[in-house]
């Protein structure tokens, strides 16, 4: 069964694909499209790792555009895996790399 849990975007930590930061022509395209608003956003895709912290699987973007222009807001995401031996602190959090 699915576990959706309200999480501060800027907390979560990116995927080694993304682990510069956001795509830039995404996310200005994103922001153009929907500005501030979450609303509607489909939830964020995360595995849990080590201590509990939580990797982006599916959403960066999404999640960049919410920690940067609603700082502190809650979005929901899917924890789609529990990993508890995979240290995901090695790469940068979305609020470290926001543009």
């Amino acid at each position: 069964m699915p576990e959706f849990i309200d999480v501060d975007p800027g907390d979560l930590y990116l995927p080694p694909s993304r682990a510069q930061e956001a795509d830039p022509a995404k996310l200005g395209r994103q922001i153009a499209k929907h500005g501030k608003s979450l609303d509607g956003m489909p939830p964020l895709q995360v595995v849990r790792g080590k201590n509990g912290n939580l990797r982006i699987n599916d959403g960066v973007t999404r999640a960049t555009r919410a920690a940067k222009l609603r700082p502190g807001v809650l979005v929901i995401a899917e924890v789609i895996q529990d990993l508890p031996q995979l240290d995901v602190t090695r790469i940068p959090r979305v609020k470290d790399c926001l543009p």
